[in-house]
């Protein structure tokens, strides 16, 4: 149970702020450098360069200052601090990121995520995100921007319910050596290089090493947890001429974590075995201060692989020696991306971006796809996106993409919205969109079967190439405050999304000829939800050495189950769906610097109760996490030692309880000592 001695209210979080900073800095109300809510300039809502009182929906934005000082290791944790979201790192299960529920059976696939541009979403894992094989990591992060709200007007049928764009550190800042390390309890061991330096007198290059691991969470189930990824990066920027840049990136990551249970020998505990290998180019050529060009081309491998034998003897004594080999993630997924875009100046204040987007995936599964080698799966999109500027108190979005995908169909992705501008301090905004969502391609072309008649039991999953999309409408309404004199600033969402046809795994029991258990396992639409609710983020700087940002989030969600005969199992999916997102979260982060340069960051989360799965939920909980940090400079070196301590006010369930079972994914207190030396 929580600590009582933790519950703070927000009033005794506000006095413990203000206290901070008459201690260790004092009140200077007008430096405009040391303004932390100061409105940044945004490019992934529109692919257009934005103020954020410009911008058609909401976007939160982690700088590589705040990443720096925040108490986290895992990029998962990020997203605790933006409003609306939900997330925990991997475990036995895969780690998710989702953005208002709508959680599958293993990931979340309906927020896009990109690293410097290009798509993280799988042909392999789901045609979702794989966290653990990310091919990123925090030191070499520039900033996030978290567009919160559908987008798939700019980047396609997967940004449904948002967009996480990360943007990698410039090469030219990352000259030199740097050497951290991680070493702590649950048998944390994080070891890390990074060298940058000058290509002559053409450009500048950034190459990273990463190996992280620790043992998990205590095992006090079925199940047992590690956790371990090494991870290889470069990224080289050059100069062509004054006009003309290449950037190139390859890398690669690789992840091991366990699954299965240590009880069932049809899902017996093993390891998981992920990788993630990626190259690509970028080209931009400046045609002027408003008018630009970009070609963008990558190429991304992704390998899984989990073999187990099923020994029959289980079922039957008399079957010894009998076995069954099983490798469920012994996959190969490629994916081939080709974007254009220009971006120009039309009609005087009035700006326009127009591209074209092709991928090719091709996935190798003799799980899913037996006997049919590769499955091949292309995607062509036009997109474009007008910003309206006729006078300085209103700003106008327009969009439309045009998608043809080979398995979904042709479909029409549009966006409206207008930002009027009271003053310039205060922006309303209201939009409308509408987004649609395709599945898997194992959904539509998935034949896989385990046939065991001996032991009476059969399991097949079969895709269904005439599977719809899910399509999503959206309405928000926006209030943007940037109150420069009291050096705070507000984003509030107010929103209504539709998703009808909201597709799910079904699992039909059959009773089928010689088989005691007969299981036929398939993706349809299920549902039409209703998710409505508001969000804000608050961010304040009341000295120069406080800085304080508050999110909440606050929802509700309606199911209506869309019945049929052969799908009755499943109408408890509408109690599941109306829990995937909690009704409430709370996140503050605090950063405060203290006497000798010591800097301190507290956060505190809270979410009520929600269902991750169907048959598992997470009650309501409550986190402290603390980072005490000293930077340093002797001589040519600098650096930073520090101490971080997450779940502080002790062990709580943040993923999976099981009702009436010991099992649960208990987050007990972690902490860690970190050392960086910067040469």
């Amino acid at each position: 149970m929580i600590s009582k001695a933790f519950k703070l209210s927000y009033a005794s979080w506000l006095a413990i702020v203000l206290t901070g900073g008459f201690i260790s800095g004092g009140v200077c109300a007008a430096d405009e450098e040391a303004y932390f809510s100061e409105l940044p300039i945004v490019a992934s809502v529109s692919r257009l360069p934005q103020r954020l009182a410009d911008a058609p929906t909401a976007v939160t934005v982690i700088d590589r200052e705040m990443l720096r000082k925040m108490p986290i290791r895992d990029l998962n944790d990020v997203f605790r601090l933006v409003p609306g979201f939900q997330t925990y790192p991997n475990n036995t299960d895969a780690g998710r990121v989702t953005y208002h529920g709508m959680i599958d059976d293993i990931y979340a696939p309906r927020v896009q995520v990109l690293v410097d541009g290009r798509s993280m979403y799988s042909p392999l894992f789901g045609g979702s995100v794989n966290w653990l094989a990310l091919p990123v990591m925090l030191d070499d992060i520039e900033r996030i921007e978290i567009v919160r709200g559908t987008n798939a007007v700019s980047y396609g049928s997967n940004a449904y319910l948002g967009v996480i764009n990360i943007i990698t550190l410039d090469p030219a800042v990352s000259r030199g050596i740097s050497v951290s390390s991680n070493y702590g309890n649950q048998n944390v061991r994080d070891y890390g290089v990074r060298i940058g330096g000058r290509i002559g007198e053409v450009g500048d290059y950034r190459v990273t090493y990463r190996s992280m691991a620790d043992d998990g969470l205590t095992n006090r189930g079925d199940w047992a947890d590690s956790y371990n990824k090494q991870h290889f990066d470069l990224r080289a920027d050059l100069s062509l001429s004054e006009r003309d840049t290449l950037q190139v990136g390859l890398g690669k990551a690789e992840g091991k974590n366990n699954i299965g249970s240590l009880l069932k020998p049809l899902d017996p505990h093993r390891q998981l075995q992920q990788s993630d290998s990626y190259f690509q180019l970028l080209y931009r050529h400046a045609k002027s201060a408003t008018s630009e060009f970009e070609a963008r081309y990558a190429f991304t491998e992704d390998r899984s692989e989990d073999p187990f034998v099923v020994d029959l003897i289980v079922f039957d004594p008399s079957l010894a020696g009998m076995k069954v080999p099983i490798n469920q993630s012994g996959d190969k997924g490629t994916r081939h991306e080709i974007e254009l875009q220009r971006r120009d100046a039309i009609l005087g204040n009035s700006r326009m971006v127009v591209g074209v987007a092709w991928q090719y995936d091709q996935l190798y599964s003799n799980w899913f796809f037996p006997g049919q080698g590769g499955v091949k799966r292309e995607n062509f999109r036009l997109f474009s996106n007008v910003e309206w500027k006729p006078s300085t108190w209103f700003t106008g979005n327009v969009g439309l993409a045009a998608e043809q995908d080979s398995f979904a169909g042709f479909h029409m992705l549009p966006r409206l919205s207008g930002n009027f501008h009271f003053d310039s301090e205060n922006t309303l905004r209201a939009g409308i969109a509408r987004a649609t969502r395709s599945a898997s391609m194992a959904a539509y072309r998935g034949a896989a079967i385990v046939d065991q008649p001996i032991v009476s039991y059969r399991y097949r999953f079969a895709g269904n190439p005439d599977l719809p999309v899910e399509r999503l409408d959206t309405v928000e309404v926006g209030y943007l405050g940037d109150w420069r004199t009291w050096r705070s600033s507000l984003d509030v969402r107010l929103y209504r999304e539709n998703i009808k046809g909201r597709l799910y795994r079904v699992n039909e029991k059959l009773n089928g000829a010689g088989y005691a258990d007969d299981t036929l396992a398939y993706l349809a639409p299920l549902q039409n939800v209703q998710i409505h609710g508001l969000e804000y983020q608050f961010k304040w700087q009341p000295f120069d050495s406080t800085r304080l940002m508050l999110n909440q989030s606050f929802s509700k969600v309606d199911a209506e189950f869309l019945v049929s005969s052969s799908q009755s199992q499943n109408a408890g999916l509408d109690r599941f769906t109306e829990m995937s997102v909690p009704r409430r979260t709370t996140s503050v982060l605090w950063l405060q610097r203290l006497p000798f340069k010591i800097e301190l960051s507290t956060a505190y989360y809270r979410m009520s109760e929600m269902k991750w799965s169907t048959n598992t939920s997470s009650p309501l909980y409550e986190r402290v996490d603390v980072k005490l940090a000293y930077p340093f400079r002797l001589g040519g070196v600098g650096g930073e030692v520090a101490v971080t301590v997450q779940s502080l006010n002790g062990e709580h369930v943040e993923y999976k309880q099981t009702t009436g079972k010991p099992d649960g994914r208990i987050v007990e207190r972690r902490q860690w000592v970190s050392l960086r030396l910067d040469f």
